[in-house]
């Protein structure tokens, strides 16, 4: 199954794959650069509340997977919150591995299932579950000469390969093509190490998860808000990156920012997956929030100052949630974390979120997004089930 000459059979579908798979992140990010007011930063004043332990900004790169930086930064602040010592997550090993689990699942539904950089939160607990963890000290994924992930050719290449597979041109898949396409990835992420010293002793990723991380990952929970379907039970995450098919908390609306609250009050912080691609998300000036109108509807000065200081906010309901999501006016494109809760100068409240684009915007990587937008806007979210309000712990049999 090596002998076949790649570039004659997947070098024009890699290119066209591997410009969409460029396009993803890095026109997410460009899309965002007009959402900007001038005197955002001065016009602001907010005050701490909670600001739980967490570890330094990261850069995910050109690649989708912020998912797996969001939610290993999730673990990091699980280790501090235990008293341990944090240890600087890998984050494209998690990735690596979703990507070979994914790439079985696509083969085995016939190519019916979103392949691409992108993940859910759960991906990150399920790999380490199963493959265990490292230091990004080991395993960095830079095994190509950059400096940060560019995992456009990849994907595009990885892509071409289980199409590929998927027409089945023996007639009978041979076990080959899994130990390829795992090869390919490699090629470009690097091989996962079996062993490893960190700190003076020798690891393998299970043990490092173990010993070392500490977490259990079946004591994390996820939650979603659909209307449409029965609360307080499991259900389906209806959006195209939970390839995996997993099964999250169906909630009302209110309970989700109830459970952020009552974990981030009981030191936990959460792992947070939402639509940002909104003209009330400023990512330069790190705030986000829903205005009473739509941008078409506000004047020009409306839209110039649309991020220079406070502004009354749009009543959310279940109703226009769930339109919004079943219009794809909410749609999963970025995951977060959130470590905090704090203050305007009027007294509204806002969770700290930490992203993993950089330091490069007013708050040195970290925003501040109003309980309405994320009452909104969230797609999902994880958190440890002790940090669940007890009532509704209850409800879900958690």
């Amino acid at each position: 199954m090596y002998k076949f000459p790649i570039k004659n059979l997947f070098i024009a579908s890699a290119l066209v794959l591997s410009m969409n798979a460029v396009t993803a992140q890095d026109g997410l990010v460009n899309s965002l650069k007009v959402n900007i007011s001038a005197k955002s930063a001065e016009s602001f004043t907010f005050t701490d509340v909670i600001n739980l332990g967490n570890t330094s900004i990261k850069n995910q790169g050109s690649s989708g997977t912020c998912w797996s930086y969001s939610t290993n930064s999730y673990l990091e602040s699980e280790m501090i919150r235990m008293g341990k010592e944090p240890v600087e997550l890998s984050q494209v090993f998690s990735a690596r591995n979703a990507y070979v689990e994914k790439g079985k699942n696509y083969v085995r539904m016939h190519g019916a299932v979103t392949l691409g950089d992108g993940g859910e939160l759960h991906d990150v607990t399920n790999m380490f579950r199963k493959y265990g963890a490292v230091p990004q000290s080991v395993y960095s994924g830079l095994n190509y000469g950059t400096t940060k992930n560019k995992f456009a050719e990849m994907a595009g290449i990885t892509e071409a390969m289980l199409a590929a597979v998927v027409k089945n041109p023996n007639g009978e898949l041979t076990p080959n093509w899994e130990k390829a396409y795992a090869a390919v990835i490699d090629s470009y992420l690097g091989e996962v190490p079996k062993n490893f010293d960190y700190k003076g002793k020798n690891y393998t990723p299970q043990s490092f998860a173990k010993e070392v991380v500490g977490i259990n990952p079946d004591e994390y929970v996820e939650f979603a808000s659909y209307s449409t379907e029965p609360y307080y039970a499991k259900t389906m995450m209806m959006v195209p990156d939970n390839w995996s098919f997993d099964l999250v908390y169906n909630v009302k609306m209110n309970d989700m920012t109830a459970i952020i609250d009552n974990a981030l009050k009981s030191g936990f912080t959460v792992a947070w997956a939402s639509d940002v691609s909104e003209k009330s998300f400023s990512w330069k000036n790190g705030v986000a929030y829903v205005p009473t109108k739509k941008f078409e509807d506000m004047t020009t000065e409306e839209k110039e100052n649309m991020f220079n200081g406070p502004k009354p906010e749009l009543e959310i309901t279940e109703e226009l949630r769930q339109k919004a999501f079943d219009n794809y006016q909410t749609t999963d494109d970025h995951a977060m974390h959130i470590v905090g809760l704090a203050k305007d100068q009027t007294g509204k409240e806002y969770y700290i979120v930490k992203n993993s684009w950089g330091v490069t915007n007013d708050y040195k990587g970290y925003l501040y997004v109003t309980k309405n937008f994320v009452k909104y806007k969230t797609t999902s979210f994880m958190v440890n089930r002790a940090g669940i309000p007890t009532d509704i712990a209850k409800k879900i049999g958690a």
